[in-house]
């Protein structure tokens, strides 16, 4: 089995590439934007026609929320264009796309997991031009598996949990919104999902999503970091509204993944199991970076 990683330097692409690295049956291409610009229409052309892959495992994305806001073109040549770009020379060689997505298609403003056939309404140009991505890749290809995803972490670098790690040894208070709900991921989960797609015995093409199990704000989230990690901080919960961002955040994007493990029979661990994973990584210099 032959595959291409997009976006091997972020933190889903460093965890994919631990996840295959012991699978002798995968050979595994990973590029980022040094060794193939996904934006490049010609280029990821010339790519899929000469190498022939049997899957494109999308891991590249504009996620900088915030940045988006004044960096459309950016981010739209990034979560729009190149995957357009992805799904058209899939289509032309016979190659099936994994492609990640996000909880941000939502408006957040629900009251129970999203399941895939509710109705995307992003509320910022981040969600906007990750959307439109989704829409432009099932256009060209026709064996495209979407799969969304939320609240991502990892060994690997910048994330939520670093911060709070790092904060932990300058400052003994911290204020933390409470009143956004979702589900932290651990990046090495949601590259074992992939993986368990990747071997299993039938593809069905389409949208999933997926999270750890559970549900947690980012003031239980922080709490939960410093508990497990075994750092003394006192942590005060505060509405959004302290906290003013220039892109919108969901209020509750929590995600069913039934979908997703009826189709391949998957069981997803617990936030708080794989948080304890991850802690124990950062325990080790090497991968604190």
């Amino acid at each position: 089995m032959k595959i291409l990683v997009t976006g091997c330097y972020g933190q889903l692409g460093n965890s994919l590439r631990i996840e295959l690295e012991n699978d002798p049956e995968i050979e595994a291409m990973y590029t980022d934007y040094d060794t193939l610009d996904i934006t490049d229409r010609d280029a990821v052309g010339r790519c899929l026609a000469e190498n022939k892959f049997d899957f494109v495992v999308n891991c590249a994305a504009y996620t900088a929320v915030d940045r988006a806001e004044t960096d459309d073109l950016k981010a739209a040549a990034l979560n729009t264009g190149a995957v357009g770009n992805l799904g058209e020379a899939a289509a032309k060689n016979g190659t099936k796309v994994i492609h990640i997505s996000t909880d941000y298609v939502f408006s957040g403003q629900g009251c129970r997991p999203y399941d895939e056939k509710d109705e995307p309404y992003p509320q910022g140009i981040y969600g906007r031009t990750k959307l439109e991505g989704e829409g432009l890749l099932s256009s060209f290809c026709q064996d495209a598996m979407i799969i969304r995803t939320a609240w991502l972490y990892s060994q690997f670098g910048k994330n939520f949990v670093k911060t709070m790690m790092q904060l932990a040894d300058t400052h003994d208070r911290l204020t933390v919104v409470c009143d956004q709900i979702g589900t932290p991921t651990f990046a090495g989960d949601l590259a074992k999902a992939i993986h368990t797609i990747l071997r299993h015995d039938r593809w069905v093409p389409g949208i999933y999503h997926f999270t750890d199990e559970g549900v947690a704000s980012w003031y239980d989230f922080s709490k939960a970091i410093f508990e497990l990690a075994g750092k003394n901080v006192e942590v005060t919960p505060v509405p959004s509204s302290e906290y003013p961002t220039p892109a919108k955040r969901p209020f509750y994007s929590v995600l069913s993944k039934n979908k997703i493990k009826k189709t391949f029979g998957m069981e997803i661990p617990y936030w708080r199991d794989s948080l304890k994973r991850c802690i124990e990584l950062l325990g080790e210099e090497k991968n604190f970076n």
